[in-house]
């Protein structure tokens, strides 16, 4: 199974089926608002304008379940998003990533095993066949990711 096969709701309260991002390399990204590691949000952004036109995606989806971090209405969020970091890549509805309640996205991404997402701003690289490629621990820094994802464009 590829992350194209699930759908998720956006900040705007639309569902959105990922298969609308066959083709391109996504990076899947957990976040919160506040957090310590909450200006990585600059990084992602970075990496989005650099490589959103040779098929890249960033896929942020706030997650309120570490330390109460995404406290945040949605509206809230894209408002923050976008006026303290420039925040263009697609944004989604706040989500559980660990657990009972975890987004079906996030339980096939980690296998069911939580502890591949200890905290904010884990990521998760996918290839154009929407295929996991790798995860990286939040402290891994998007800058730190320029590489890979080339690799995959």
């Amino acid at each position: 199974m590829t992350v194209h096969a699930f759908e998720a709701e956006t900040l705007e309260g639309k569902r959105q089926s990922l298969s609308e991002y066959a083709g391109k390399v996504l990076l899947i990204v957990n976040t919160a608002s506040a957090c310590g590691l909450t200006p990585q949000y600059e990084g992602l952004q970075r990496l989005y304008e650099r490589f959103k036109d040779r098929g890249f995606e960033v896929l942020g989806f706030p997650c309120n379940q570490f330390a109460g971090q995404e406290p945040g209405t949605h509206e809230e969020i894209r408002r923050f998003c976008t006026l303290n970091y420039g925040v263009t890549f697609p944004m989604f509805a706040k989500v559980e990533v660990r657990g009972e309640g975890a987004h079906p996205l996030f339980k096939a991404l980690t296998g069911g095993d939580d502890e591949l997402i200890p905290w904010n701003f884990t990521k998760f690289l996918v290839d154009r066949e929407g295929r996991l490629v790798r995860r990286y621990d939040p402290k891994v820094t998007p800058d730190q990711l320029a590489d890979d994802i080339a690799a995959l464009l």
